[in-house]
């Protein structure tokens, strides 16, 4: 597994509705994208409280060959360089990943929690202590499922959630908070459940 993002901050008094178009008339392009897990299309709004109006999709790879194919493959990528430049894309290694009781839902929160990881800390009890704390969310009422990963380069740690609803009572969902317009889930069964290594 292979995590993937990038966010678009738009000015503040950008009309949301323009990617909520985009979104309802192009989202459907992915849903049989080879080597994708998960695309989560998500937006945070100044109008709901949010700090910026922003863009920023979520990508889950089963395979690095997908990702590089919607990157510079002519997969996709290039629509949203066209439409808004080239931005940053921040990528993690895949740590675990769990399957939460609303699998079969249709998410509308999604929240990424990112903390560094301290030199010195034992990488091995820290993903041990990670994967355990997932399994444990992964019995929370609501989850659709869960993505553990980490970026070697920065060494940060990222957890990635997706809700049927807003996880407002879930412990540790203090991260950033996501609305979910849409969901492109071609190859999520075959996404094992656990550790990825």
């Amino acid at each position: 597994m292979y995590a993937m993002s990038y966010e678009i901050t738009l000015p503040a008094d950008y009309d949301m509705a323009v990617i909520r178009h985009r979104v309802a008339t192009r989202g459907a392009a992915l849903d049989d994208f080879p080597g994708l897990a998960v695309k989560a299309y998500l937006i945070r709004e100044r109008a709901a409280g949010s700090p910026v109006n922003q863009y920023a999709p979520f990508y889950l790879w089963r395979e690095t060959s997908g990702m590089n194919r919607f990157l510079w493959g002519g997969g996709g990528f290039q629509g949203i360089v066209a439409d808004f430049g080239r931005p940053a894309v921040r990528h993690w290694t895949g740590v675990g990943f769990a399957y939460g009781p609303a699998r079969h839902g249709l998410p509308r929160t999604a929240v990424r929690s990112a903390r560094p990881v301290p030199q010195g800390t034992d990488l091995t009890a820290l993903a041990e202590r990670e994967l355990a704390a997932l399994r444990r969310l992964s019995a929370a009422p609501g989850l659709h499922s869960a993505a553990l990963a980490i970026d070697p380069h920065t060494w940060e740690l990222i957890r990635f959630t997706l809700w049927e609803q807003a996880p407002a009572d879930a412990p540790g969902e203090d991260g950033t908070r996501y609305e979910v317009l849409r969901l492109n889930t071609p190859e999520l069964d075959a996404l094992p459940a656990g550790r990825h290594w």
